[in-house]
């Protein structure tokens, strides 16, 4: 292999990114302009000056173009545990690993994001891809959960698990509550309210 193999790898993979990343821009703008369900691929392509059949290089569906982007979400939460310090309590670093998610969720200077929170919510067709992206997430953040967790204890990655889908779902609970509230709520406080109340009554048992 020469030289300027992984170079010229290294473009391609940043070429499809960027055409990715251009689709998928578009793509929200007329899923959210027109509805997901009445968009079709073929309009999509048209805007952007490809075939249907190119566009469907990028992407398997259009399920996959508004959620394909959580896995960089949930990258980033798992990066941010990861870096957490390791003396910190695993519920505390677990909170501030979401901090720079729920901060893109609260600045939304356009309404985007609320406005495909609402779509989400709204669309049955993408409730199964969003499923399937959140269990990613989990799967993300287990081994760093359990690494933080007594190696002496019973069923350490059971625990882990419980604690990482606890707190993503708190995590959905509040942007479902944010979303009901037309972005009025912020999406911090209401996070730490739904911790706050799963905190609070497993303290009571």
């Amino acid at each position: 292999m020469s030289s300027t193999d992984p170079l010229r790898s290294g473009l391609r993979e940043l070429t499809r990114q960027s055409v990715r990343a251009q689709i998928s821009d578009r793509a929200m703008e007329l899923f959210i302009e027109h509805g997901f369900e009445k968009t079709t691929i073929e309009q999509i392509a048209a805007e952007i000056g490809m075939s249907g059949r190119s566009v469907s290089r990028y992407f398997a569906s259009k399920e996959d173009m508004v959620v394909g982007n959580l896995t960089g979400i949930g990258q980033g939460i798992a990066e941010r545990l990861a870096a957490r310090p390791a003396d910190e309590p695993v519920w505390e670093a677990l909170r501030r690993s979401l901090d720079e998610h729920v901060a893109a969720l609260d600045r939304d200077p356009d309404g985007t994001l609320l406005a495909t929170s609402v779509m989400l919510a709204g669309t049955p067709a993408l409730q199964g891809a969003l499923a399937k992206k959140q269990r990613e997430w989990q799967d993300l953040l287990v081994p760093l959960v359990a690494a933080r967790l007594d190696e002496g204890g019973e069923h350490r990655e059971l625990r882990a698990r419980a604690l990482a889908v606890t707190v993503l779902s708190c995590l959905n609970a509040a942007v479902g509550a944010w979303t009901d509230s037309g972005g009025s709520e912020r999406v911090d406080v209401l996070v730490d309210v739904a911790l706050g109340a799963v905190g609070g009554a497993a303290g009571r048992r």
